[in-house]
């Protein structure tokens, strides 16, 4: 028992990775800094070209901003000190270190998770409500919920990382991940965590499945409105476009729920390393392609941002 109580602030954690082979390690350096540059590159150029076009500041815009924002943001808290780490001998990372890598990765997971539940709305009011979108979605409103979701994002990582500084662990600090994750953490702890386990699964749920469950009903009632749509071009255009999001919003929690809502005596490092991997590198990149490179706008925007034109909305 003493072994199991030995300091834990002194001793850095080791963080294993994706791999313990050192032939793999260059290889995967290569691909997940090229995947790293390409979401870095296409959500930074998104909200450079909705910032620098006028014609770019309806709602749907201003939601998709900060959207990339967050992805970029997402993505910076892991990828990089992975990409370290496939290339350094020493992989540690002190507790303090590790407590605020976890709590700005579940800070800005949940932001994305909040945004996402916007940007449906907005499709929804767009949609169903064409007529009071300018007031259903106004500034005020559009700031509202972007305040909302940062707001609650950080209200829960804070309580999420008050409750893990209060364990101790076993003097084995090897943390089978390529990140700071609550699962293999508590897995590693010697402390009893029968009671941080509920709190964590119920007020977890609180803001990964309501945001999810409001997805899937404004999307529910925008194929409402696509079914009775007279043209079957429009049609199959208005369903190729909401299967698209819904396909990036299935992949993002689908792998969320398969790793988080789930005992942690079941918890399997391999498996929860690959799915953690489709949502932290997976989403941030996919995001700004299916919501935002594929709008015509956007694509203006952008030529307008390479070419040093900057457009108007008359133009637009």
């Amino acid at each position: 028992m003493d072994a199991a109580n030995e300091s834990s602030e002194g001793r850095p954690f080791i963080l294993l990775g994706l791999t313990t082979s050192p032939g793999q390690r260059r290889p995967l350096f290569m691909l997940f800094l090229g995947l790293y540059v390409a979401s870095i590159l296409g959500n930074g150029l998104i909200v450079a070209a909705i910032r620098a076009s006028p014609a770019l500041h309806a709602p749907m815009y201003f939601l998709l901003a900060h959207l990339s924002f967050a992805d970029l943001c997402f993505i910076s808290v892991t990828v990089p000190k992975m990409l370290a780490n496939l290339l350094a001998h020493n992989r540690s990372i002190s507790l303090a270190g590790c407590l605020t890598q976890m709590y700005f990765f579940f800070a800005l997971g949940v932001t994305d998770s909040c945004l996402l539940a916007a940007v449906a709305y907005d499709r929804y009011v767009a949609i169903r409500h064409p007529l009071h979108y300018a007031t259903r979605m106004s500034r005020a409103v559009c700031t509202a919920l972007v305040g909302t979701a940062w707001l609650v994002s950080h209200l829960h990582s804070l309580l999420h990382i008050l409750l893990m500084a209060r364990l101790s662990f076993y003097a084995s600090h090897r943390v089978p991940h390529f990140f700071c994750d609550h699962q293999p953490l508590l897995r590693l702890s010697c402390s009893d965590t029968r009671h941080i386990q509920p709190l964590i699964f119920t007020e977890g749920a609180a803001v990964v499945v309501t945001p999810f469950l409001l997805i899937l009903a404004s999307y529910g009632a925008i194929a409402a409105v696509v079914l009775r749509l007279p043209s079957a071009f429009g049609r199959l255009r208005a369903a190729s476009t909401c299967g698209s999001h819904l396909a990036v919003v299935g992949l993002f929690y689908g792998t969320v729920i398969a790793v988080y809502f789930q005992p942690t005596s079941r918890y399997e490092a391999e498996q929860g390393c690959v799915a953690t991997v489709i949502y932290t590198v997976g989403t941030p990149l996919l995001n700004p392609v299916i919501y935002s490179l594929w709008n015509r706008d956007v694509q203006g925007a952008l030529r307008d941002l390479f070419t040093g034109r900057r457009i108007s909305v008359v133009d637009s």
